[in-house]
């Protein structure tokens, strides 16, 4: 099990949102991972329909990302659109949570 930790950051742009996400092991170990990820405003608006805010969004992309690899091999700087380009299911299942 893992803690998933999002903060924002300065935006890049008008149109773009940048986070650090920081996941740590809960299993006393203290491994941990920091990513930073940006996310264009107007995919969010289309995945999310504003159900849940940005840093939630984040976040449930993060977990989506758990569910599938390891933390270490996640990338650590990232747009949230490139995960379909590795889990096209990514969009689908996302809009469901």
């Amino acid at each position: 099990m893992v803690r998933v930790i999002v903060s924002t950051l300065s935006p890049l742009d008008d149109n773009r949102w940048s986070y650090l996400v920081e996941v740590t092991e809960s299993d006393g170990s203290g491994s941990q991972t920091r990513h930073e990820v940006s996310m264009d405003k107007v995919y969010y608006e289309k995945i999310s329909a504003g159900i849940i805010g940005p840093e939630d969004f984040v976040k449930k992309s993060f977990e989506f990302l758990l569910k599938r690899e390891d933390k270490d091999f996640i990338l650590k700087e990232f747009n949230v659109r490139q995960i379909r380009e590795y889990f096209p299911e990514f969009e689908t299942e996302i809009k469901k949570t």
